[in-house]
Order: structure tokens, then C-alpha cells, then sequence
């Protein structure tokens, strides 16, 4: 297809990046032009199309029906455009940016990057730790995302759900003369947090949680703070036996029981429709739900072999 000479390609690259970061400043940042550039851009385009593509709004931009029609096809062309330039720089290294929550960033995926960088050495890996939720306007290719469901308006791949035991420090364990029953755990310290694990846990076992005692240290939910802190004996804190089971395998932590709870959620792989046909997106999401479900696989037959020993 010929394209005209009218046709506004730039205009569409200025609204692809406008309409992602939904803000008129930062996507003149990121594209190096002048915010009053940007503007007669969107206005060259909606020109074009005979049509408005924003709603302009105090404090506020949102996509006209138009825009919210035009938005995924003009996205998915860039990408395509990046790509096939890309795939012609035979030998250069392309970049694939991950975000993923802290805890399973420096637990697992960290410590596994190099097997995927060694079966593709093109691709250059570029991983952040996510604290916030909002998926949908950051620059990552891939985001791990934990929800109870998938994400809206992300394709999402299921990679794994996590349970969750008490574990300590041997050292704070022996400090009682050892935890024999679920009972001796209410006699030592547990570190605070804000999910209620504990009181599930403990209701399972069919002991009353009220008597845990809290310690003044609060990690605010964040997995690998509240083990590093049990680790350093400074109470009891609820953590996952599969993101912790090095720390388990080499004695810094003691999990003295087999019962585990779960939170209903999902560990997630997710990435715009538009990148969908990546082949580095293609790539890592392969790889990784391979990887993962070996691993898996490997602690549930360590398990099951301990059991019958």
C-alpha cells in the first residue's frame, strides 16, 4: 500500500506516545520536541481524520472513541516497525525490559537471568523491581503482575500461586528449646504485616491467633525485608517456601512445619496486545514458564522424597 504524502506518520508517533503516558509535557520529553510541537501534531492528526483523539480535561487527558479505536492498531504498527528494523541489525543487541516485584526479582528471577542469557545472547536484559501496580503506562516490555485476575487490557499468562509457612532463624527457634508444635510458635515474636496470613494459618491449625505477639518492626508487606529480618532472629515471619527455599536448604532459615497457607493469587506474565508477536517477548515468556514449572516440579518431588524418608 502506497502511502499519501499527507499522511500524518509523525502526528501518529506523537499520539501513540501522548496517548500512553496520557500527558502532553511527558511525551514531548520523551520525543524531544517542544510541548507546543506536540500540540500542533495531535492537531495535524485530528485534522486528518476529521475528528478529535483526546479529551482534554483539568489535570486530566482521556481518548475520544476515535482515539480509543485508533490507539491499539497505531501502537502494534510501531512495534512492528521497531522490530523490522531490528531484525535487520544482524548482531546488535535489543533490549528487553522487565519489571517484576522486588521479592521475586532478587529471589528467583535474578539469580536465573544468565540460563536466558546464554540461550539468547542478542537480547540484552534490563530487569527493575516494581513496587507500584500500574502496569499499563510503564515502560517495561514484560511486567510480572500479582493479582487475584488477570490484568485488563494486558495479555496475561499464568505462571505460578505462591503458599506461604512460618519460618525463623534456628537460632531464635533453639531460644525456646525448639518448636515442636504450632503452639511454641505464639511464644516468640512474629513480624508484622498487613495480610492476615498468620491468623489464616493459625485457624488452621485450630489455635486462636490472638495471642501472637507482634514486634515493633514492620516491613509493610515487602517479602524480602521480613525475611532478611527473620534471618536475623528477630521474630517469626509468614514466607514463601519456594522463593525461600535456598535460604531453607542452607540452614538461615528453619520452616518447622509442612502445613502452608494461600492468598488466592496469581503471579502473572504481562505485556501489551501490541507486542504480542515480539519474538524477545516470545522469547523470555517461553523460557520462563519452562523454567518455573521445572522448578516447581523439582520442589514438589524433594518434598514428596522427605516425606518418605
Amino acid at each position: 500500500m502506497k502511502l499519501s504524502r499527507r499522511f500524518p506518520l509523525n502526528a501518529l508517533r506523537v499520539f501513540e506516545a501522548v496517548a500512553r503516558l496520557e500527558n502532553f509535557t511527558r511525551a514531548a520529553e520523551e520525543l524531544g520536541m517542544t510541548q507546543t510541537a506536540v500540540t500542533y501534531q495531535i492537531k495535524l492528526l485530528e485534522d486528518f481524520l476529521g475528528d478529535t483523539v483526546f479529551l482534554r480535561r483539568p489535570r486530566a487527558l482521556k481518548l475520544t472513541e476515535t482515539g480509543e479505536k485508533l490507539l491499539p492498531k497505531v501502537a502494534e504498527a510501531f512495534t512492528l516497525l521497531t522490530e523490522a528494523v531490528q531484525s535487520t541489525r544482524n548482531g546488535i543487541e535489543e533490549t528487553l525490559e522487565i519489571h517484576s516485584p522486588p521479592t521475586f526479582a532478587a529471589q528467583w528471577l535474578s539469580p536465573h537471568l544468565h540460563i536466558f542469557k546464554a540461550l539468547h545472547p542478542q537480547i540484552e536484559v534490563r530487569l527493575l523491581r516494581q513496587l507500584d501496580n500500574d502496569h499499563h503506562h510503564s515502560s517495561a516490555d514484560i511486567t510480572i503482575c500479582i493479582s487475584a485476575r488477570p490484568s485488563d487490557g494486558l495479555i496475561s499468562h499464568p505462571l505460578f500461586r505462591l503458599n506461604y509457612a512460618p519460618m525463623l532463624s534456628p537460632q531464635l527457634a533453639e531460644s525456646v528449646g525448639g518448636i515442636r508444635q504450632p503452639s511454641d510458635l505464639l511464644k516468640l515474636p512474629w513480624i508484622t504485616d498487613t495480610r492476615d496470613w498468620w491468623h489464616e494459618w493459625f485457624e488452621a491449625t485450630q489455635i486462636d491467633s490472638k495471642q501472637i505477639r507482634h514486634t515493633s518492626l514492620n516491613a509493610l508487606g515487602a517479602l524480602d525485608l521480613e525475611a532478611r529480618a527473620a534471618m536475623s532472629g528477630h521474630g517469626v515471619a509468614m514466607l514463601s517456601p519456594f522463593l525461600f527455599r535456598e535460604d531453607l536448604a542452607s540452614g538461615r532459615l528453619l520452616q518447622p512445619f509442612d502445613l502452608c497457607v494461600g492468598d488466592g493469587k496469581t503471579y502473572w506474565l504481562c505485556y501489551a496486545p501490541a507486542r504480542r508477536n515480539a519474538a524477545k517477548i516470545t522469547a523470555f515468556a517461553t523460557w520462563l514458564q519452562t523454567a518455573l514449572a521445572h522448578d516447581l516440579a523439582a520442589m514438589g518431588a524433594n518434598r514428596s522424597e522427605a516425606a518418605a524418608q
